[in-house]
């Protein structure tokens, strides 16, 4: 399975940033790892907005009354199966990620950036799938899915020192 994936970048500072190629990369991992549970479409589409901590904090507002900046936001598309089959493409949803929280949380939790990024990504996706973290076995289920893609992109268990739980 392919998707197609959209990177829109309204933050120009790239340094802080994986290039497109990368974030399409982990997208089509966590797809295919997902894929067991909640299988996609070949003709799926993923847009992804690399956005400022106002845009996040204004979005995060609004579709969850949370008025702080937060890493990302997924915003799955639940279109209809009657429309889904007459588009050529499936479009399964927007992930806005938040760079300057991304950046900011890989320093505080001593991660590499890449490897914070990669998990956000991949932690997005599984959102537009419908995994979620309301409850404790929900959490669980999703949680362990991350750390399996990214053991596969040998990338340490973000949840292993965590003391609190996910919200």
């Amino acid at each position: 399975m392919t998707a197609t994936v959209e990177v829109i970048r309204d933050i120009t500072d790239e340094a802080e940033q994986p290039d497109a190629d990368t974030i399409a990369a982990w997208c089509q991992t966590a797809l295919l790892a997902a894929g067991n549970l909640k299988p996609v479409a070949d003709n799926a589409e993923i847009s992804v907005r690399i956005v400022s901590e106002a845009e996040s904090a204004e979005l995060n507002s609004q579709y969850r009354n949370k008025a702080n900046p937060t890493n990302v936001l997924s915003f799955p598309s639940d279109l209809p199966a009657s429309v889904a089959t007459l588009l050529d493409t499936l479009p399964l949803g927007d992930l806005v990620i938040c760079q300057a929280v991304v950046s900011r949380e890989a320093g505080e939790q001593n991660k590499s950036l890449s490897d914070h990024w990669a998990h956000m990504v991949i932690h997005g996706v599984l959102h537009l799938l419908g995994f979620d973290h309301q409850n404790d076995s929900d959490a669980e289920q999703m949680e362990n899915l991350e750390i399996d893609i990214l053991k596969s992109l040998n990338i340490a268990d973000p949840y292993e020192n965590r003391s609190i739980p996910s919200t």
